[in-house]
């Protein structure tokens, strides 16, 4: 491992400190989390646009790598090793260099905590505008080493159906501008009911993003909707798993 990896490990390469909150993604069918999403924070609490807004081309590589380690090592303080929960990162394609290279540190402290592989989901957003070839090498790449990928953000971005038949993730993670008000919107409920058609058939889980009243979640049940995530259910919580509310969950 390079001196520059071994940095990430402690945030040395970083002019700025980080921490991770986790918000769940809820399975509704059998009523507790399947995942919690690894967010990005200040260690002062900043939020993750203003932390994002700090990156720079030198330090993306540091800042990506900073971010798998905290979000392992912070989710296993928090205890997720005694649910059966998934975590789910963020991570910035364009800061991979090489799939299989820039992975070992993580590995490295996955295997030192004690998560095994298969309960890493490995989240990256069609926001950022992307080299397909690259992207789909990182998917086939991750895959071989037992973990899941997802699109997060689709509908928002640049490859939209394209990046679906290029990559085949396990998971889609639909944009919350098409969750909100879904409960009055006779064409989004049209769209959420032909992705649910679509993720069956690419054999893909779907979630949806940012569901934050009682009739969004009701609507996306009724059209098939089965893992939902957003403030309704919890807010992200700084080196915490965050409970769901009593309402939602199964006895």
């Amino acid at each position: 491992m390079n001196k520059a990896c071994e940095e990430c490990k402690d945030d040395k390469g970083l002019p700025f400190k980080i921490t991770t909150a986790f918000q769940p993604i809820f399975d509704l069918e059998i009523g507790r989390p399947h995942a919690y999403e690894a967010l990005v924070r200040g260690r002062d609490g900043e939020s993750a646009s203003h932390i994002l807004s700090l990156v720079t081309e030198e330090t993306r590589y540091a800042f990506d790598q900073a971010c798998r380690v905290n979000a392992i090592r912070d989710a296993v303080k928090a205890g997720i090793l005694e649910t059966d929960a998934k975590l789910s990162i963020n991570f910035l394609p364009n800061a991979v260099y090489s799939p299989l290279a820039c992975i070992r540190l993580t590995l490295q402290i996955a295997q030192e905590t004690g998560l095994p592989s298969s309960r890493l989901i490995f989240e990256f957003t069609e926001t950022e505008k992307l080299d397909p070839a690259h992207v789909r090498e990182i998917v086939r790449a991750y895959r071989s080493l037992g973990f899941a990928t997802a699109i997060d953000d689709f509908g928002a971005g640049h490859a939209g159906l394209n990046l679906l038949a290029d990559l085949g993730t396990d998971a889609i993670k639909l944009d919350m501008q098409i969750i909100r008000n879904v409960d009055s919107c006779s064409r989004r409920q049209a769209m959420i009911r032909s992705m649910v058609a679509l993720s069956r058939d690419l054999d893909s889980l779907l979630v949806a993003e940012g569901v934050e009243t009682g009739e969004e979640l009701r609507t996306l049940q009724d059209l098939g909707i089965r893992y939902v995530q957003g403030y309704f259910l919890a807010r992200p919580e700084i080196g915490i798993l965050p409970h769901v509310g009593r309402k939602l969950a199964k006895p």
